[in-house]
């Protein structure tokens, strides 16, 4: 099993390109089993996650292959209905094909998914929704079988919850609908616009995404596409931690700045100084970084729940109290007993941690337990004395492409053993 080996105490300095989101890439690569003809998916990272989708892909018969940055990929061949329980397990975001095959082929038989336990990430809105579209779905055994005898149909869905998976289940799925769904309380998120911006480039007809309520009109067929993935502002947060703890100065380039409007602010308070263009973003941080009094996770455009871990890791050298609530999801702060071992001072009860800034944090052999918590150990190390040693990389590799390459360009003192 791969660590990471990180030597503190390391200026970062330098330009450095942020790679594709992959909470974006997975829904669009989703949506291409819909399509007719062969899709060029630009600046799709090189992650875990991503090899899993492909794999679901591969599996169902479509043609796959990647080329640079670029994912290529022909749908016409899909033979498949089904997917595999090894390859549910693989990813969270592996619910997102439901909509995708139930639309294509009328029926879809699938496991419950797998990804990174922070917590109930329930898939009922997913059920619920597709129900009211006209699928019959049976749950047994642990798999969903699931049929549309009479094809799927437009109605008005409202979600409890302005789930992102569920609302990008529910596009996809109901671009092949009869009529016209409406989605109310629909996710917000960035990674919504992109989904449907690709969708529309295939001749979806789906409007007001990124608002409260978005329309899809149903087609009844979708032509391949090229499009290129948006940057991933989960990594900009965690690179912009990185330079943070590190009192250093980096650009970011290739970004879309209104995509932090609710991260900025924080860094800001912290003391750092960001300057943001067309695209690029510059941060200048402090010699010791201040509290940042509360930082609440909330659906964008609030703060990221995804932000909070390498967040929370940077509040730990700043000087005074910050206070964290966890509003999305009820097991996040798994990675805060590691960073005690290396010298934190945290407190957390229920959805709330009490983070009191230290002096300084001290190198330790620490183990990650998921994909965020993996960052924040990594920023926690860039900063502490001597060396740490983190496990379970695997985490990483599930959002972060060649992460360790991506700070050794900045000058950090980082390597997989």
């Amino acid at each position: 099993m791969s660590k990471l080996l990180v030597t503190g105490r390391r200026k970062l300095s330098g330009e450095v390109y942020v790679q594709g989101a992959k909470n974006s890439a997975l829904p669009v690569l989703a949506a291409t089993i819909l399509t007719k003809g062969e899709n060029v998916i630009f600046n799709c990272p090189d992650l875990s996650d991503i090899d899993a989708s492909v794999g679901i892909l591969r599996y169902l018969g479509c043609s796959v292959s990647r080329s640079g940055g670029a994912m290529l990929i022909n749908a016409e061949g899909i033979n498949k209905s089904d997917i595999p329980d090894e390859l549910m397990r693989k990813t969270r975001s592996s619910i997102v094909f439901l909509g995708a095959i139930l639309a294509r082929t009328g029926r879809a038989r699938m496991s419950f998914p797998g990804g990174c336990e922070i917590g109930p990430r329930p898939i009922d809105l997913h059920l619920k929704a597709l129900r009211q579209m006209g699928a019959d779905i049976r749950e047994k055994h642990g798999y969903l079988d699931c049929t549309a005898p009479n094809g799927l149909k437009g109605t008005k869905i409202t979600l409890s919850f302005p789930s992102v998976g569920a609302t990008e289940d529910v596009m996809i799925a109901a671009c092949f609908a009869r009529g016209i769904t409406t989605i109310t309380n629909a996710a917000r998120e960035p990674e919504i616009c992109d989904l449907a911006d690709f969708m529309n480039k295939c001749g979806a007809k789906i409007s007001g995404a990124g608002e409260g309520v978005i329309v899809i009109e149903g087609v009844t067929s979708l032509n391949s596409a090229s499009h290129s993935i948006i940057p991933d502002r989960i990594v900009a947060s965690t690179l912009l931690a990185c330079a943070a703890v590190t009192n250093s100065k980096i650009l970011l380039d290739g970004i879309v700045c209104s995509h932090l409007a609710s991260v900025i602010p924080v860094f800001e308070e912290a003391g750092c100084k960001i300057r943001c263009t067309t695209g690029k973003l510059e941060i200048s941080a402090p010699e010791r970084l201040r509290a940042m009094k509360t930082v609440r996770t909330m659906p964008y455009p609030g703060f990221p729940t995804d932000a909070q871990a390498p967040v929370l890791a940077a509040a730990c050298v700043a000087d005074g109290t910050t206070v964290f609530v966890e509003n999305i999801f009820e097991n996040r702060y798994r990675h805060t007993g590691e960073l005690v071992r290396m010298g934190a001072n945290i407190k957390t009860v229920g959805k709330v941690a009490v983070v009191e800034g230290v002096n300084a944090l001290y190198g330790a052999s620490v183990e990650a337990a998921d994909l965020r918590g993996a960052a924040a150990l990594v920023v926690a190390g860039l900063c502490a004395e001597s060396q740490t040693v983190i496990s379970g990389v695997k985490y990483l590799q599930r959002g972060y492409e060649n992460f360790e390459l991506t700070l050794s360009a900045l000058g950090a003192d980082i390597k997989k053993i």
